[in-house]
């Protein structure tokens, strides 16, 4: 494909996921079929009318929630489609959100369908995230004319890390480090930009790096639910030790799903979830960080080899799997409160953190 071409592409996918946030009707096509789709959370009445389809698509995850697959869909779950769920919003939210489970225990019976496109229906699931909307849509096949429209492709191609360039850098005196350099990474079509910040001065060892997923209740407001903010300045200073070191600040609010999905998560765990648990609950993977964003970022920083500051071994394979040499981890070791305990313990126990 052309570099034109993809560029069109990636055009393409990214007015899809505004109009998804906006609540219109939007065509997704793929190899093996074509959906047009409506987000639920985002559907306003007037358009549900003009969409007129009762079928509801969910993500893999909250339909094993919903106990509607079977043992083989629930080990690798694929989005299902409910044939007649809903033919009104609220109807549709109490299927989708679960924050409303509790007011609606009962559910179904509900029949589910093919797809009819499941390359597209995966797509759409992951543009539901990049919007940071509820991973649930009603859905149709492809019928009349699509005022908005992308395929599959395109939407792998916007959110392709090989797009990511370096934007801009400064000087960026901080507590940690006065000499500190502040590096700016954006692609021509995604909303999200992401940082770098340059600890020290370059010499030929590789550097102290960390991996840090924006959190705003953590990193600004000083949230006691998580241990994010005190990890971002330790992990800063811990650099200022050493030769020199990078922080890659990723915008990838709650482990890639989005700041509004992450509070509902919190919400969940208010009820006794875990959060690996509400996360399931919502219609989300455990984990749905990209880590080749990271990998690119270092990449263009000219940092081949690193020592990751880490609780957790996955993130080591994964950044190796994307080509960067990790000759070391470094554990990184902070005090629990009675806010984050259960937390932490979540991360030990389901998720394989070395605390």
């Amino acid at each position: 494909m052309s570099a034109a071409a993809q560029d069109r592409g990636a055009r393409q996918a990214a007015r899809a996921i505004d109009a998804l946030r906006r609540g219109w009707p939007l065509r997704v096509t793929g190899a093996d079929g074509a959906l047009d789709l409506l987000a639920v959370e985002s559907a306003r009445d007037g358009t549900l009318a003009e969409f007129a389809s009762g079928d509801v698509l969910l993500s893999g995850e909250r339909a094993v929630t919903l106990k509607l697959t079977n043992q083989r869909a629930a080990a690798t779950p694929g989005p299902v489609r409910l044939a007649g769920a809903a033919d009104r919003i609220a109807a549709a939210l109490a299927i989708a959100d679960p924050a409303l489970d509790l007011a609606n225990p009962l559910k179904g019976p509900f029949h589910t369908v093919a797809t009819g496109g499941d390359a597209a229906a995966a797509a759409a699931m992951t543009m539901a995230r990049h919007a940071g909307l509820l991973p649930a849509f009603f859905v149709r096949g492809a019928a009349g004319e699509a005022e908005t429209m992308c395929s599959a492709d395109d939407v792998a191609t916007l959110l392709d890390p090989a797009r990511l360039d370096i934007a801009a850098r400064a000087r960026l005196p901080v507590a940690a480090s006065e000499t500190a350099e502040i590096v700016a990474f954006r692609s021509p079509e995604e909303a999200s930009d992401h940082v770098a910040l340059v600890i020290g001065k370059r010499d030929g060892n590789p550097p102290v790096v960390r991996l840090h997923s924006e959190c705003l209740t953590g990193d600004v407001l000083g949230s006691l639910k998580c241990d994010c903010g005190p990890q971002l300045h330790a992990a800063l200073h811990a650099m200022a030790d050493a030769p020199w070191g990078v922080l890659l600040y990723l915008r990838q609010e709650g482990r890639g799903i989005g700041l509004v999905n992450k509070l509902r998560a919190y919400a969940l765990q208010d009820q006794g979830y875990d959060t690996v648990d509400a996360n399931l609950r919502l219609g989300f993977p455990i984990e749905a960080r990209d880590f080749a964003i990271a990998a690119r970022m270092l990449k263009l920083l000219n940092v081949p080899r690193i020592r990751l500051m880490t609780n957790n071994p996955e993130k080591v394979a994964r950044l190796e799997r994307e080509g960067v040499e990790v000759v070391e981890r470094i554990p990184l070791a902070l005090p629990t409160n009675p806010h984050n305990e259960q937390y932490l313990a979540t991360k030990r126990d389901r998720t394989g953190h070395q605390l």
